[in-house]
């Protein structure tokens, strides 16, 4: 049994784009202030109850925020992409696609969209090079696979 290459994934498995370093921050920096929050409400013995609870309820808010930069993810299914960024997510089928542009420096890639509007891409990062490119790549192979909307005249800037 052979495996898919990129341009011919499975019918079954859905392809899921993360970044690397921002995964790896994000969920260091969230477990760390977590910690240090839990820390400074049991150690500070000045505050009280309601203090206390805040601090740690300051934490969590913090790891949640850490969670959400740090789980984002671009995941291209036989029918099309969901993109879920920071704060949002946004469901697309292949024929709306048109290409990936990821210009020399901005932080993620861009979806070039048929009506003309951008959707940033947090999943396809600069800080993750010339893996974050390779990922860009792989996108751009399977919109040309799978898109229908005509692409335009000029070659994605990656």
């Amino acid at each position: 049994m052979s495996t898919p290459t990129p341009s011919e994934p499975d019918d079954e498995a859905p392809i899921v784009i993360r970044p690397r370093l921002a995964r790896k921050v994000g969920y260091g920096v969230g477990v760390l202030l977590l910690g240090a929050s839990i820390a400074i409400a049991i150690l500070i013995t000045t505050f009280d109850l309601p203090n206390r609870i805040l601090f740690v309820l300051f934490g969590l808010g913090i790891f949640w925020f850490c969670h959400r930069e740090a789980s984002v993810h671009l995941t291209a299914t036989r029918e099309g992409v969901e993109v879920r960024n920071l704060m949002t997510r946004t469901r697309l089928e292949w024929a709306e696609i048109i290409g990936v542009s990821f210009p020399k420096g901005d932080p993620w890639a861009h979806l070039d969209l048929a009506d003309g509007h951008t959707l940033a891409v947090m999943a396809l990062q600069r800080s993750d090079g010339e893996h974050g490119l390779a990922q860009a790549r792989h996108l751009v192979e399977l919109i040309h696979d799978r898109g229908e909307a005509h692409p335009p005249s000029e070659p994605p800037q990656l």
